[in-house]
């Protein structure tokens, strides 16, 4: 069966286990006066796109947004999207793995997880020169490779999460003011989604590996995201059957098997219902 293109961040022989783990680089220099035009793939690690000034097209897990100026863009492993950057871009791409930055502080966490749990977003200009500079400071003291520089890298990581989560814009979800341990649950309850979608499909499991009844997890779900949580498990079981069907060439019925379902028709009928089409539909109308 045939999978999804998975990119990892390259490493050098100077110095690769760190190389593995981080990187980042400077866009102009990256694109050398050619456009970057990419195929639908995934990532396993963090994907960070910021943008002083550029033209293109970005889609994240079939959202098209329109690459602009004081832009960013953020993916999470494991997310599928197609970059398109024409030749003037500039900015930084910063790319990094969960072992290299995944804060213990439970405040940073849920910083961290909280800025990067919108995909795309366009800062003001004050706001965008703050995170400007301290990409800047990361990317030269990446360079450098002065003594202590991946502490200094992962510091200043923190304050660049904080600083967007101050200055994005455009936001088109409610303010989330949930708690602390709220949001912890939600985050595991999505973790184990993740991991365990194709066997699980039912949100009393999800609730059971938590710890909780079904009502409680319903009510973190609902607090949070506006949702329950088994509509929350229906809407990742469709993402990841579109993943499927726009990113490889793989039978609807080696997808339904991939995604757990034994019964293809089943499968079908569910995909139809939630988005309208039937997966051979789907994919000859938005390949």
């Amino acid at each position: 069966m045939e999978t999804i293109p998975v990119r990892h961040i390259k490493a050098t022989q100077s110095e690769p286990n760190f190389s593995e783990s981080f990187a980042i680089r400077d866009v102009r220099a990256l694109l050398d006066g050619k456009a970057m035009v990419q195929k639908l793939h995934r990532h396993d690690f963090f994907f960070i796109l910021a943008l002083k000034k550029g033209k293109g097209s970005h889609e994240i897990d079939f959202v098209p947004y329109k690459v602009c100026e004081r832009s960013i863009s953020i993916l999470r492993p494991g997310q599928v999207h197609q970059l398109t950057l024409k030749t003037r871009s500039a900015g930084y791409l910063m790319e990094f793995k969960n072992d290299f930055y995944n804060p213990h502080d439970k405040v940073a966490n849920q910083l961290f997880r909280k800025a990067s749990n919108r995909n795309f977003c366009q800062v003001k200009a004050d706001g965008f020169t703050k995170l400007l500079s301290l990409l800047t400071y990361i990317f030269q003291e990446y360079c450098d490779k002065n003594e202590g520089y991946q502490e200094v890298i992962k510091a200043n990581l923190g304050i660049f999460f904080i600083e967007l989560i101050r200055h994005r814009q455009n936001s088109k979800s409610p303010s989330n003011n949930a708690s602390n341990y709220t949001q912890e649950r939600l985050e595991e309850f999505l973790a184990l989604l993740e991991t365990h979608f194709a066997k699980h499909k039912q949100a009393s499991q999800y609730a059971n590996m938590l710890n909780l009844s079904s009502y409680q997890l319903n009510a973190i779900t609902k607090e949070t995201l506006g949702k329950t949580s088994s509509d929350i498990i229906n809407e990742y079981i469709i993402l990841e059957s579109k993943r499927q069907l726009l990113a490889t060439s793989n039978q609807v019925n080696q997808i339904a098997y991939h995604l757990g379902y034994e019964d293809v028709s089943y499968f079908i009928r569910f995909f139809k219902k939630h988005s309208g089409h039937t997966p051979d539909v789907f994919r000859h109308n938005f390949r």
